[in-house]
């Protein structure tokens, strides 16, 4: 979860997960997806997997195991693996996972597991689900990176440290999760501490600050001691080492007369990463990262410039852009979302997106977050767990490079083949269906659509599945909320395992992006072959 915070923000949230399912079907498409084979390094400002292949992570956070559930959050709500599918499916490939150290204690218990979905997690600990969860993510080819996100489940923290855990303690544990996954390159390393942020004021600030020198408070030398000592004990993770708020360690006093310093969201300033690099035994293993959030977590004054969104550039090349901009090193989004309930933040987030670019080559990104019990955020899902908010997914869905093999081993990427199961559909007991159709993005080269398909049936079709027609030379790229697969100039969308039944008078939204002209529009819907009206 995220605290607020005085005159400069941060913010710091769990995971929004997402629903649907994407289907990959061709070598093609997997070519420009996946998240590589074997261990990641880095290369300038690209990632890099074992063959030298370039890879970008675009994923999203899962939070619940820094909560005193020490678990992740929604194994109340629907089965385990179920969720991961929808994650993948909807093209997510990374999964950043906070935790605290209390899940990590001899003798922790994970609660609110539901004993009937998730009975294969009952009486585990939360390392054991964690190893369970990270097994099944890597066969589908998805990259799970750690975040120690508190140091107790009480709350965030300021330094890295806190009484109840200190350095050593942090370090260490750290140490065993590098041992723990050694041979597991499905977990790619470690993001050392959520967050680190300026306390007090300036100038007597107590936060953590970046450059000052004090062995105590500079966060930079913090993270070369532990990014080193991870390192020694696994020379194959990356190393994730977030800003800080303010670079002094001390917030802005408005009271006094000193000018005040460019103050940035807890953990989104890496404004003096340039002139005091973390340096590490293994510089290739080296990701910075930021958290970024919309005008409805925290009112910055940058929202009110008249430059409003043009001005976002600017800001964020001066906090973290510039790093990825003049190669030298990764930048990884780590934390970035809003509820979008502010017509403001929808802007927002449309530029944000702009900014990190397309494509492998662009920046790295884990949304925030997966869980709609977010507050500040909400999440990909609704309440139910289930049901995606179309919204953000249709805003995030051009960025992202779906999961198509690798992770778990270190041979060759496999190729993930969706499979239509048209052919093998009942047909609708009662014929009756209505469809629209809708183009909601376009762009040179591609476009983004949405098909609404209504059973006006008086039974449930079960399983569902719907066709189209697309013009030639419109190519699948992505789809969602249904196993959405190609052939020739029919797209065909089947019911996911999660919802294969369609209700009599029940409406389905399937949503996908493709290559080639949005004009003239998909037609000819049918739901289980009888066309729609």
């Amino acid at each position: 979860m995220r605290r607020l915070w005085a005159a400069v923000a941060a913010s710091s949230m769990a995971l929004v997960g997402a629903v649907a399912v994407i289907g990959l079907n061709s070598t093609a498409s997997a070519a420009t997806g996946g998240t590589g084979t074997g261990y990641l390094s880095t290369q300038g400002a690209q990632l890099i997997d074992a063959t030298g292949t370039k890879v970008r992570l675009t994923g999203l956070n899962w939070f619940g195991m820094e909560t005193d559930n020490k678990t992740f959050h929604g194994l109340w709500a629907r089965p385990w693996k179920d969720t991961l599918d929808q994650m993948a499916s909807l093209g997510y490939n990374t999964i950043r996972v906070p935790f605290s150290e209390d899940a990590l204690k001899p003798g922790a218990q994970a609660n609110s597991v539901d004993g009937y979905s998730n009975a294969d997690l009952v009486g585990l600990t939360p390392l054991q689900i964690l190893d369970k969860v990270i097994d099944y993510a890597g066969s589908k080819g998805m990259r799970i990176l750690l975040d120690r996100h508190r140091p107790t489940s009480a709350g965030q923290s300021a330094l890295w440290y806190v009484p109840a855990t200190p350095e050593a303690t942090w370090i260490s544990n750290w140490q065993m999760l590098a041992r723990h996954y050694a041979n597991n390159p499905t977990v790619i390393g470690a993001d050392l501490h959520n967050e680190p942020h300026a306390d007090g004021t300036d100038p007597n600030g107590t936060g953590a600050c970046w450059g000052c020198g004090d062995v105590n408070r500079d966060w930079r030398l913090a993270a070369e001691r532990a990014g080193n000592a991870i390192l020694d004990a696994n020379p194959n993770w990356l190393i994730v080492v977030e800003g800080v708020s303010c670079t002094s360690g001390g917030n802005a006093n408005a009271w006094d007369n000193i000018p005040d310093e460019p103050c940035g969201w807890w953990g989104g300033n890496l404004s003096k990463a340039g002139e005091f690099p973390v340096r590490l035994s293994k510089p290739n293993k080296l990701v910075y990262s930021a958290h970024e959030y919309a005008n409805s977590v925290f009112h910055q004054s940058w929202f009110d410039d008249p430059n409003f969104p043009n001005n976002l550039p600017g800001i964020w090349d001066k906090f973290w852009g510039y790093l990825q901009k003049q190669n030298v090193a990764p930048v990884l989004l780590g934390e970035f979302g809003s509820t979008l309930q502010n017509p403001q933040d929808a802007v927002w987030l449309q530029k944000l997106m702009e900014y990190m670019g397309t494509g492998v080559t662009g920046m790295n990104f884990t949304y925030w977050s997966w869980n709609p019990n977010s507050g500040d955020t909400g999440g990909i899902v609704g309440d139910d767990w289930k049901t995606v908010n179309q919204q953000k997914q249709s805003i995030l869905q051009p960025y992202l490079i779906p999961p198509v093999g690798g992770g778990t081993n270190t041979g060759s990427p496999s190729v993930s083949v969706s499979v239509s199961r048209s052919a093998s559909q009942p047909p609708n007991p009662t014929g009756g269906c209505a469809a629209t159709v809708k183009i909601d993005n376009a762009w040179q080269g591609g476009f983004q659509a949405s098909v609404t398909v209504k059973n006006t049936g008086t039974a449930a079709v079960n399983p569902w599945a719907a066709t189209l027609t697309v013009p030639s030379g419109v190519t699948l790229q992505s789809g969602w909320n249904a196993t959405v697969t190609q052939s020739g100039t029919t797209f065909t969308a089947a019911a996911p395992t999660w919802a294969p039944s369609l209700a009599a008078g029940a409406s389905v939204t399937i949503g996908f992006t493709a290559n080639g002209p949005s004009s003239p529009a998909p037609s000819g819907v049918k739901l289980n072959g009888a066309a729609c009206a």
